[in-house]
């Protein structure tokens, strides 16, 4: 997984969650619960709590050493829990080579059934229609053009076969995207956290402080807070495009290049006015 920090030490009720994230090719969260000793009852019960706490896909659990009814305690949630969720226990030591400074060695010893399988048969078994190529191949090339000529958005590589792609934003429940709609491209913020209300007041909390992207994009923005679902969301859209129209496509890329370099540095004024307190 290409992960992407979010925060340490994040607030989960009364506890403190050592580390969360991103997975950057999925958008979905990822949590760490580090430990200095051998795993025992009272971590595993703050994984949980954690996990209750954030919503998250992928749980790992890193300690020196795993008691065998800690490792069987992951076997059993991994059998017993969706196949979105997955728990990963690993040990981690620090080797040395001659007068080398030490370097941490981590081992797997619980992870979900047929994980190496189950990703092998994902990479090399699908087979892709040709508009889900065009977009594979469409997001690779913009990824590409990110990289080198705006490396701060985002540290993904890999192309989505997806009508969509996603960029982080900075917290764990709200992320960048870029996507073709049916009616043409579209670049967005997006409320997309596990908790409906949550979502919605922080949309509006982020809305009071609009104008300057009124400014910026007069009436090409929406403010479309998603009546009877769980996210919200924040958008500019060109109102014709298509992925096929491969004639059109140095134009599409160019567009969501340009929105995005307009768009980002206002949601991030804004991101840091609410986390001022102003």
């Amino acid at each position: 997984m290409e992960l992407q920090l979010t925060e340490a030490e994040r607030r989960v009720g009364g506890f403190a969650l050592d580390l969360i994230g991103t997975d950057l090719a999925t958008n979905t969260v990822v949590i760490v619960e580090n430990q200095l000793e051998q795993t025992d009852h009272s971590h595993l019960g703050q994984l949980l709590t954690y996990a209750g706490g954030t919503d998250p896909s992928t749980i790992v659990w890193c300690a020196p050493t795993f008691r065998e009814e800690h490792r069987a305690a992951l076997d059993w949630l991994n059998e017993h829990t969706d196949e979105e969720t997955r728990f990963f226990g690993v040990e981690i030591s620090a080797v040395r080579i001659d007068e080398s400074r030490p370097a941490p060695l981590f081992r797997v010893v619980a992870k979900p059934n047929d994980w190496t399988k189950q990703l092998h048969t994902e990479r090399s078994a699908v087979t892709l229609s040709p508009k889900s190529l065009a977009y594979q191949e469409f997001w690779g090339e913009l990824l590409g053009r990110i990289r080198s000529e705006h490396p701060t958005w985002t540290r993904s590589t890999a192309g989505s076969s997806q009508s969509w792609i996603t960029l982080p934003y900075g917290t764990s429940t709200i992320w960048y995207g870029m996507a073709f709609t049916v009616t043409g491209p579209r670049v967005e913020l997006y409320f997309g956290g596990p908790d409906a209300s949550v979502n919605l007041a922080e949309f509006e909390r982020f809305v009071e402080h609009r104008l300057l992207l009124d400014n910026e994009f007069a009436g090409s923005i929406k403010y479309d807070p998603l009546p009877g679902k769980k996210a919200c969301r924040i958008h500019v859209d060109r109102l014709q495009g298509d992925v096929l129209d491969a004639d059109s496509r140095i134009e599409f890329l160019d567009w969501f290049i340009s929105t995005m370099a307009r768009f980002r540095p206002l949601t991030q004024q804004i991101r840091a006015t609410l986390e001022s307190g102003a």
